[in-house]
């Protein structure tokens, strides 16, 4: 349970919930309580009846059969007024549970840095926040209304049975320490196989996810058969490990049943021997106590149910507490709000890839002032997305230094400086969404003109009207409807919408024709007059105009200055220039 005390605040925050829930729980115990009182009363009243030597008249028994027959009509459907209250109750907190649950493991996936999403899988980032939060509910819900409800009914029908007979209640009692037992042996073994169980079908999820969204791939490469294999063998693996969990859940039912039988059995047998030798008083003690091991049956039978489903909860709530608290590499350092203007310098910055120890940047210094266009080349795996990254701050330096507007980036507040920033990466990522959805996700206020005007300064407006649906076009996962070049161009449009101060393009045209990278090229000249802009490209027709230029190569600067420049000094640069100059002769 040691897990599950990490739900506990929930509890205090509905604890008038749970509070209304136990209190309507004993009160419909209560009520229910009456039936084997009012039964035992009426045996009682006809056995009275037929050991009377006097002439006794039949309607007073009729009348007192018919007052106790009424009585427990109004009992019975008061505890079941009760009992749906409670239900209701309980069952909708642990709804209220879990949609907090829920929004704060969303809350932690979206605070958590890159290197968490490079070590973890989607597939089991989703079964977490799904299957894991379900199995949770159904302890917070469920579990914990059968529980209360069990432990309530054990409680007040012990002591009506102990202030009928001490006796034959404790003979009653005799098969529960074996219960217990039991109980705890199967719930260690509950709390194992449901822990395997979870773990495998994340593995499914992932393996899911993982060819649903690399389908094109598979299909090119013609291994469906091998993949359906794959599938089959997972499947079998989560079959296994399911039936496992199950065969050990299905001791539970006959046992508890067969439990309740024997008390059943001893309380006939005792209770039988006790009226014989006239320590109990009469027949319908009998009958009561039969009533009141009944009536314990679906609450001792439903112990089994509940240990399965706090078992299940605990292996998932430990997966689900795993990283609720992963701390944040990446944090908001500052509670100050400020207006970025777009000044970077870069001061013997140094930056490792913690996960892979990879060095990307070596001693990298370089400024940029507001309004200027800084272009970055070099081959690739020399470090220029990097560079990126750190001034989004998905990452934070090594050594050195970052500064925006002359304040050091970690002291930034993180999300004016992200708010402020338009990134338009190489590998455009769309949402299954509606074109228009998509362009407007820099700026959800963004009125339909302002979504066109994007569209055409990212050169893509004349292919969207082309489309049926144009603008209302629904695209497929990760943008799928769209050719490369027509995602990377939205992908321009939902950062020009935005406006920000700094745009971060990542070779953002490396999909599109010389022609439309032209044309782009020279609407973002206009777009980014008062803009800090940094262009990471491999193109010299698109780093020419820029204001500065650096070449990287191995995380180092080697080369750094304007076009003309550059284009006149022997180095990577004018070698590249030429080079391209020539292929776009011979085109």
């Amino acid at each position: 349970m040691k897990e599950l005390q990490y739900l506990n605040k929930y509890f205090v925050k509905y604890k008038y919930r749970f509070l209304f829930g136990i209190i309507t729980t004993i009160i419909a115990q209560i009520f229910m309580l009456f039936t084997p009182k009012l039964i035992s009363k009426s045996l009682n009243a006809i056995e009275d009846y037929m050991k009377s030597t006097q002439v006794v008249d039949t309607s007073f028994v009729k009348t007192e059969l018919l007052h106790n027959i009424l009585f427990i009509i109004a009992t019975t459907i008061i505890a079941g007024i009760l009992t749906f209250l409670m239900r209701q109750t309980l069952i909708v907190m642990s709804r209220h549970v879990e949609f907090d649950l829920k929004n704060e493991v969303f809350r932690q996936y979206e605070n958590l840095s890159q290197n968490f999403y490079k070590q973890n899988r989607t597939g089991d980032l989703m079964n977490r926040i799904s299957e894991d939060v379900g199995k949770v509910r159904m302890y917070v819900g469920p579990a914990v209304m059968y529980s209360i409800n069990t432990f309530i009914r054990f409680a007040i029908v012990i002591v009506y049975m102990y202030n009928v007979s001490p006796t034959l209640t404790l003979y009653t009692l005799l098969p529960l320490p074996f219960l217990s037992y039991t109980i705890f042996k199967l719930s260690t073994e509950i709390n194992k196989r449901s822990t395997a169980f979870q773990q495998n079908l994340s593995k499914l999820s992932t393996f899911s996810q993982e060819v649903f969204s690399g389908i094109r791939v598979i299909k090119a490469y013609s291994l469906e058969n091998q993949y359906q294999n794959n599938m089959i063998d997972l499947s079998e693996e989560s079959k296994q490990k399911s039936m496992n969990l199950a065969i050990v859940n299905s001791f539970f039912g006959p046992l508890m049943i067969a439990l309740i039988g024997v008390s059943n059995l001893v309380v006939i047998y005792f209770g039988g021997m006790m009226y014989i030798n006239g320590s109990i008083a009469s027949i319908g003690i009998i009958a009561e106590f039969i009533l009141y091991v009944n009536m314990l049956t679906w609450p001792v039978a439903s112990l089994g149910w509940v240990s399965s489903m706090v078992q299940e909860a605990e292996a998932s709530q430990k997966r689900i507490n795993e990283f609720l608290k992963i701390q944040p590499d990446i944090k908001n350092n500052s509670k100050e709000h400020s207006v970025i203007q777009g000044a970077i310098a870069f001061n013997n910055v140094s930056f490792t890839y913690e996960d892979t120890n990879i060095q990307a940047l070596k001693d990298i210094s370089f400024t940029i002032n507001k309004g200027e266009t800084l272009a970055i080349l070099g081959k690739t795996g020399s470090g220029k997305s990097s560079i990126l990254s750190l001034i989004s701050r998905l990452y934070d330096v090594t050594d050195g230094s970052i500064t925006i507007d002359g304040k050091e980036i970690s002291q930034q507040h993180l999300f004016d400086l992200r708010d402020s920033i338009g990134v338009v990466p190489q590998d455009a990522f769309l949402f299954s969404d509606s074109i228009k959805n998509n362009i407007k996700f820099g700026k959800e206020d963004a009125t339909e003109e302002e979504v066109i005007e994007a569209a055409k300064m990212a050169v893509v407006h004349n292919n969207i009207i082309n489309f049926n649906m144009q603008y209302e076009t629904i695209l497929g996962e990760r943008g799928i409807t769209l050719s490369g070049g027509q995602k990377q161009r939205v992908s321009i449009a939902r950062a020009i919408i935005k406006d920000p101060a700094i745009l971060l393009l990542d070779d953002s045209l490396s999909a599109v024709d010389t022609e439309t990278e032209e044309a782009i090229l020279n609407n973002l000249l206009e777009f980014c007059k008062n803009k800090t802009t940094i262009i990471v490209t491999h193109r010299v027709s698109s780093a020419k105009n820029a204001d500065k230029i650096i070449i990287l190569d191995d995380g180092k600067i080697i080369q750094q200055g304007s076009h003309n420049q550059l284009v006149n000094q022997e180095g990577y640069y004018k070698e590249l220039y030429i080079k391209q100059l020539s292929e776009k002769e011979m085109i």
